[in-house]
């Protein structure tokens, strides 16, 4: 995404108040986020919140930063412990005219069990292509972060399904 599209979704974070989530800034430095994962040191970065879904206690950093330094911003979303990345979005797509931002589960695991995580992916949510609404307006927030949360918990589940079931034959 353009870095305008990312400061127009961090300014609309950082000013929401949805019941149901605590938001919470990070401070940057001089537009870097200092410290937070080695990963991140030294991008640019135009908002980091530490987001927490009250209801659940489950909580998720959201990052609006130039995620390979190349001006192409993406929204990352780290796990609360800090150990990976839950999501990287970047691509802003219109469908009828509304933007979307669009993810594709796409594992990258070094077991050869990819395949199986895919379908399971697709067969559990419909596709493995996920559009979710850019807000209009901060009415919208809570929404999107319901599908931003959806969107990680459904990664989650299928990055560890082949844990689950034994798809050995």
């Amino acid at each position: 995404m353009e870095k305008k599209q990312a400061v127009y979704l961090a300014d609309l974070i950082e000013v929401s108040k949805p019941a149901i989530y605590d938001i919470k800034k990070l401070e940057t430095v001089n537009g870097k986020l200092p410290g937070f994962h080695q990963w991140t040191n030294g991008k640019q970065t135009t908002a980091a919140f530490e987001v927490t879904r009250i209801d659940s206690e489950t909580t998720y950093y959201f990052l609006l930063i130039d995620w390979h330094r190349n001006d192409n911003y993406y929204l990352v979303i780290y796990l609360h412990n800090k150990s990976t990345t839950a999501a990287e979005l970047r691509v802003i797509e219109e469908i009828d005219g509304i933007p979307y931002i669009s993810w594709v589960y796409n594992p990258l695991k070094r077991d050869g069990k990819n395949d199986q995580r895919k379908a399971y992916f697709k067969q559990m949510f419909g596709s493995r292509k996920v559009h979710i609404k850019i807000p209009d307006t901060t009415l919208e927030i809570t929404e999107f972060l319901n599908e931003l949360f959806r969107l990680c918990q459904n990664r989650i589940k299928a990055d560890k399904v082949v844990e689950v079931f034994n798809f050995e034959k």
